[in-house]
């Protein structure tokens, strides 16, 4: 039985540590907008405006912010049943206005944002070539690229050129990435008879530099890329078919739902010059095959030393289905986990958030800001939270975010994508509903 007097102690420190978290969260962040943009009607096509989960639909160029919607088809047949609108917030009356927009509903996804300079801002688009109501036929894509100098709007097309005659079709599994200083630009998109990623690198004037393929073991989509002095980094999820008969066998007999991918190995490649070494062959970051676990990866960044923050979260077995029948005693609750990894050599992995009985760690981005920190925002618990989580002596005490509803799906101005670091974080995503896009500001104090 304890004493009062440690009772009373600790009393004392929980009370001194809940001050001084509140203390850490006023004087670090302020939310300084929050704000619906558009409503969004599903297309139906398995897509969404968050489907491309490693590229981003929203960027900042100085004080102007602008976002992709992603807008459907009344009536359009599928797939490809969307179309892009160029938006910017309007920062006196806190409205969004349309900038640009295509003229025809050609995409099946959600284009993506890089920016190259204070006023040159990207789309990746894929517009598809057939008739509409096609499924799974050829795609073109390619870059907009937009000049934009005050009020003036300037608008090209950048065609890149691969290194063979790809199979694009509707489902890209693109990956964008820009390097804000040199202002080179790497795309990625997936054959869909082979299964390689085909890459390429352009340059300031949208001339392609480099081309080549990427081969991983399995099918592996959902890229994260990243582009720093031409040394890229590409991060991403095996994306297969269950294939364990049993399991796969179970999983319909108790559900007589088809669709069954699984995504249980991540897999991590790069080269050191795009423009002179290819691809090293890909290495796993993490792997739950075994178990018939799930990955999801989150974010990837790069330190100054060439270093690759990678976060993902891990199930050690996919479903309670799955435990149940073959697995019992497994986990199905979910952790995020950061690995480092350093000229193809895992530096390590640790668990940033485990779960508890409040919940579980969700969805989680990389924010870089001017001083070089970098904060994981997070959603996790019902809320969202940052974590400090370089220089590697950060404290790693998660700072609740003040927002009136949290963002359980969202992307950020990213770095990968050429946004500067900033002390502004910029987030588009969900809040209580999948059919509302909003944005949300936070401010880090210097």
């Amino acid at each position: 039985m304890k004493t009062p007097i440690r009772t009373s102690a600790i009393t004392i420190i929980i009370a001194t540590a809940t001050i001084l978290m509140t203390l850490v969260s006023a004087q670090t962040i302020r939310v300084t907008a929050e704000e619906e943009v558009y409503t969004f009607v599903s297309p139906g096509n398995g897509s969404g405006p968050f489907w491309s989960a490693g590229c981003t639909s929203i960027a900042r160029l100085g004080d102007r912010v602008f976002v992709n919607e992603m807008e459907t088809g009344e009536g359009v047949p599928l797939l490809c049943n969307t179309r892009w609108r160029l938006l910017e917030r309007d920062e006196e009356t806190a409205s969004w206005n349309i900038v640009a927009e295509a003229t025809d509903y050609r995409q099946r996804e959600p284009v993506s944002l890089a920016v190259t300079g204070p006023s040159t801002l990207y789309l990746n688009v894929n517009d598809s070539l057939t008739s509409p109501g096609e499924h799974y036929q050829a795609c073109h894509p390619h870059l907009l690229k937009f000049g934009l100098n005050g009020t003036a709007l300037s608008t090209s097309a950048v065609n890149p050129v691969w290194n063979t005659t790809p199979n694009f079709t509707d489902h890209s599994y693109r990956g964008f990435a820009a390097d804000r200083y040199t202002q080179e630009l790497f795309m990625l998109n997936i054959d869909a008879r082979t299964s390689k990623d085909h890459y390429a690198l352009l340059d300031r004037y949208g001339v392609t530099q480099a081309n080549g393929k990427i081969t991983f073991p399995i099918r592996s989509g959902y890229p994260y890329v990243a582009l720093k002095n031409r040394a890229a980094h590409v991060l991403a999820i095996g994306d297969i078919v269950e294939p364990v008969d049993e399991w796969r066998t179970y999983k319909f007999e108790q559900t007589q739902r088809k669709w069954d991918y699984v995504f249980r190995i991540s897999y991590y490649t790069w080269s050191p010059n795009l423009g002179e070494t290819p691809f090293v062959d890909p290495i796993e970051i993490a792997n739950v095959d075994a178990t018939g676990g799930a990955i999801t990866n989150q974010d990837m960044w790069i330190a100054p030393d060439g270093t690759a923050y990678i976060m993902y979260t891990q199930r050690e077995v996919q479903s309670a289905l799955l435990r149940d029948k073959f697995f019992p005693g497994k986990s199905v609750a979910a952790s995020l986990h950061l690995a480092r990894v350093k000229d193809g050599i895992i530096l390590g992995d640790e668990i940033l958030i485990a779960s508890n009985d409040k919940g579980e760690p969700g969805r989680a981005r990389f924010h870089e800001t001017e001083n070089g920190r970098l904060f994981a925002m997070v959603y996790a618990f019902g809320s969202n939270k940052l974590m400090q989580i370089y220089p590697d002596n950060a404290d790693r005490t998660m700072i609740d975010i003040p927002f009136k509803k949290p963002f359980y799906e969202f992307s950020l101005a990213t770095t990968r994508a050429g946004n500067l670091p900033s002390n502004t974080l910029d987030v588009l995503g969900n809040q209580a509903a999948s059919t509302v896009v909003s944005y949300a500001r936070i401010e880090f104090n210097k």
